[in-house]
């Protein structure tokens, strides 16, 4: 056989090897397992497209890895991972939830500082928002954290720990996610600048602006009347974590005030200073406590342009982290 034929016949044999090969990996890969190989690699979580427009706009890959990281979408960030996550796998089941936290030096970190009163806050949701815990888990003397734990609905969750090393002193905020079987319908997120729990009215007033830092103003109300019996709970009178909608990009809220004396109240405004780091619309979450009983009025709002001026009542009526 002359060269040209059998470099022709080689190349139809590459051709035919390379279809063969990709169809079953097709065939033999779950879509899940791929899918969880784009979400998690050991050092990094690289989002989904919406987080790849956010690679854009910081400008490339390299911003991308920093704004996933600084906004706990990453299993790891300056030395420390997250590792041993282990929960339930179906919903209705009773089990626990544990996870340790890796240090740079390998071994699971042991020794955390107190932040807003715990030594790890733990928050979990699912994509679509839906289904938000903010708990407490408890830590072995091998740095395992551990809480019981029930998914009432199926889906992917997102898992974040929120904690301060001790020999750093400086926060830092994990995440991994979970998938958890069965059929679901995702919900979409629409503005809500109000909702009601628990016989509680809440509402959000000021406008958020991409990139700058801005001054949201919650006021907690029931039957038409102030409440200005709010109570101290993780050291202010209100905990605020804020998410990106579409990643769950986790952002850094801030209370405004001295921290709140022990048995002194207050009410019906709480004030907290957000940074949204793209346009878009965000998730609020508000823990706030009233005769001992902790309530959470989610809410959800968009960014506005600098110039824009107007503020958020116009948004509709629904149902960060602070350091």
């Amino acid at each position: 056989m002359k060269a040209p034929a059998r470099l022709g016949l080689y190349g139809l044999i590459l051709v035919a090897v390379f279809a063969v090969a990709g169809f079953t990996a097709n065939t033999v890969v779950p879509e899940a397992t791929v899918q969880a190989w784009v979400e998690e690699t050991p050092e990094d979580h690289h989002g989904t497209d919406e987080h790849d427009e956010g690679d854009q706009m910081n400008g490339g890959h390299e911003g991308h890895e920093a704004d996933a990281a600084s906004l706990g979408l990453g299993l790891a960030q300056d030395g420390y991972q997250l590792t041993s996550v282990s929960a339930p796998t179906g919903t209705g089941d009773e089990g626990e939830l544990t996870f340790a936290v890796r240090g740079p030096d390998g071994h699971p970190v042991t020794d955390f500082e107190l932040d807003h009163e715990e030594e790890m806050h733990l928050i979990a949701v699912r994509a679509d928002g839906q289904h938000f815990a903010h708990v407490h888990p408890e830590r072995d003397e091998d740095g395992t954290w551990s809480i019981p734990w029930r998914w009432e609905e199926a889906g992917t969750y997102r898992i974040f720990a929120d904690f301060v090393p001790a020999e750093t002193g400086e926060g830092l905020t994990l995440s991994t996610t979970v998938q958890i079987d069965g059929d679901y319908e995702s919900v979409p997120a629409e503005p809500a600048a109000q909702t009601t729990v628990n016989g509680f009215d809440v509402a959000v007033e000021g406008d958020l602006v991409a990139g700058s830092a801005s001054e949201l103003t919650m006021t907690v109300t029931r039957e038409g009347e102030p409440v200005t019996a709010l109570e101290p709970y993780l050291g202010a009178f209100g905990h605020l974590v804020a998410l990106r909608d579409g990643d769950l990009a986790y952002l850094h809220v801030h209370p405004h005030g001295d921290a709140p004396e022990a048995g002194e109240t207050s009410g019906p405004e709480i004030v907290f200073e957000a940074t949204a780091p793209t346009e878009g619309r965000y998730l609020l979450y508000l823990d706030f406590q009233v005769n001992g009983q902790v309530h959470t009025a989610p809410l959800v709002i968009d960014t506005i342009s600098s110039g824009d001026g107007q503020g958020q009542e116009g948004n509709g009526e629904g149902e960060d982290h602070d350091h």
